[in-house]
Order: C-alpha cells, then structure tokens, then sequence
C-alpha cells in the first residue's frame, strides 16, 4: 500500500518544476525592469507603485494568454491567484532597482543642469 509521501511524490513532475522556476524568473525579471523604468522616468510615491501594479497585471495576462492558454489551473497548483501574485521578493527587487535607478538618473541630471548652468555666466 503506498503511503501518503509516496503520493505526494507522484504528484511532483519535474519538467512542471523547472516551468514554474522559469516563471519566477519572469516575473523577478519584470520588476527589475518595471523598477529601472520607474527611477529612470523619475517617478516618485504611488506613481511608481502604479506602474509596479501595471507591470505585474500585464506580466501576468501575457503568461496567462500564452503560456496558461486561459487555463491557469491546470499549470500552477494556486491558479490564477498565484500568477498574479507578485510575491515580496519581487516587491523588494522593484523598490531596489527604483531607487537605484531614480538616484543615478537624478544625479546625473541635475549634474548636467548644474554643469549648464555654469556655461552660461
């Protein structure tokens, strides 16, 4: 008689493991992107945030039309709650790479003001 590990076992196919790495991979890549976008564009508070949520809801309908064929459920064992989910280390990962982004932008613009502006006398 198999016993419940054994059964549990079964239920874990590799090939569907190595599909949900690459789908963390997606989206950490998508809020890095989304972060650098929203420093390099300078947007500050929930400006920048909206663009987060922006991000994250049209990652998510591009797996869901293309890779999940509509049927989320059937690939991801939370459905589309876990495709949606943009899970803290990406939050994290976004607030990085804004801020990164933001303070290399602003230095390098307001420098370049600042530079001008000494031309000129």
């Amino acid at each position: 008689m198999a016993t419940t590990t054994d059964n549990a076992a079964q239920l874990i196919f590799a090939p569907n493991v190595l599909h949900n790495q690459a789908l963390t991979s997606v989206k950490f890549l998508s809020s890095c992107f989304a972060g650098a976008v929203a420093g390099i564009l300078g947007l500050e508070n929930w400006l920048g945030f909206a663009l987060f949520i922006a991000s994250i809801i049209s990652t998510s309908f591009i797996i869901y039309a293309i890779n999940c064929r509509g049927k989320p459920a059937k690939y991801l064992p939370g459905g589309l709650g876990e495709l949606v989910n943009p899970g803290q280390d990406n939050i994290f990962t976004f607030i990085l790479a804004w801020t990164l982004f933001y303070g290399a932008h602003s230095r390098l613009f307001h420098r370049s003001t600042h530079i001008y502006a000494n031309l000129t006398y």
